[in-house]
């Protein structure tokens, strides 16, 4: 590649460059570098290329310093704090109320609560953020985690597969999140109900038989869902802009997308961690949601009892028709 300095940029020097190295183990061609640095004052340096890749023109670029700064710094504590605390929450939860029980005990019936092709394209999309989390992890963690415990011919194995994985798995998220949002944004419109699920701390702070009314969706899932939807749609944008450099903006472009890729996805793991709690070891019955897609009937009717008289109502409909629906109110 033939580069050499632009005039714009041998303006900022103010002349040749001639000082003496004052180590006289330095070269003059790095003691020349040095006084260009100083005389730049980390300002940028361009030139020109003779190929047609116009980018290389930039030497030096001040902006992927501080690039740089956030990724190896502010990324690293933001992720931390954000996923060691939410760990660190969980685990205060879990050992001061336990595992959240059926209050009036399994009810030994079960009701639909998800169909086959909503539960695969939760588990689709569920999946792909699980590798996509771990990998995008190990990116910014890896290097002081788990390459001081594996060495750096298993970390470089890790991080390569895992970097091949992050890339190719972002289309199945992506089409996973726009199938979610498709299938269950008519169920997952904030309203009233949910304000007052939050004020009564969706049954989980208090003590006893306090189970707040809820739709299919509470207050919670609710927030859930749009975390999922709005922060993997600006996740999923701004990785592709990384996936594909160039395609779509320059360096300084590909520099804020990962600033925003990197923020929003630690934020979004530490949002999905408290998911899979709730829906795994923190609450009795909730997994068969996503499971077998059956879940117990005292279960539903605690936690959306709301649902569950819809889904009853419409149960009366269907076997007796308008007659049989209008005895069912009756009674």
């Amino acid at each position: 590649m033939a580069f050499s300095l632009a005039t714009p940029a041998l303006a900022q020097i103010g002349g040749p460059v001639t000082g003496t190295p004052s180590n006289p183990i330095t070269t003059p061609g790095s003691a020349d570098e040095l006084e260009l640095m100083k005389a730049l004052n980390g300002g940028r340096i361009a030139g020109r290329v003779s190929i047609p890749d116009a980018q290389s023109a930039s030497l030096i670029q001040p902006e992927g310093r501080e690039w740089r700064d956030f990724h190896n710094k502010t990324l690293t504590w933001v992720g931390g704090i954000a996923v060691l605390g939410m760990l660190a929450i969980l685990a205060i939860f879990y050992l001061s109320k336990g595992r959240i029980r059926i209050d009036a005990g399994p009810a030994g019936r079960t009701i639909k609560r998800f169909n086959g092709f909503e539960r695969a394209a939760h588990w689709m999309t569920a999946t792909s953020f699980v590798v996509l989390g771990l990998s995008g992890l190990n990116l910014t963690f890896g290097r002081y985690l788990l390459l001081p415990i594996i060495g750096p011919e298993a970390f470089t194995a890790v991080s390569l597969w895992g970097k091949i994985a992050h890339n190719y798995l972002a289309f199945p998220f992506t089409l996973g999140i726009v199938l979610l949002f498709l299938v269950w944004v008519k169920d997952n419109i904030p309203n009233k109900v949910d304000v007052a699920w939050f004020k009564a701390g969706g049954g989980l702070l208090g003590r006893g038989h306090n189970h707040p009314e809820s739709g299919r969706f509470n207050g919670g899932q609710k927030m859930v869902f749009w975390i999922t939807v709005l922060g993997g749609a600006l996740v999923a944008a701004s990785g592709y802009i990384l996936i594909f450099p160039f395609a779509v903006t320059d360096i300084a472009g590909m520099q804020l997308a990962h600033i925003v890729h990197g923020v929003l996805s630690v934020l979004m793991v530490a949002a999905m961690i408290a998911h899979i709690y709730i829906g795994s070891v923190g609450m009795e019955g909730a997994f068969d949601a996503m499971g077998s897609g059956e879940v117990d009937l005292n279960w539903a009717k605690e936690h959306h009892s709301l649902w569950v008289e819809e889904e009853m109502a419409k149960a009366r409909e269907t076997i007796g028709g308008p007659a049989g629906a209008k005895a069912a109110g009756a009674d």
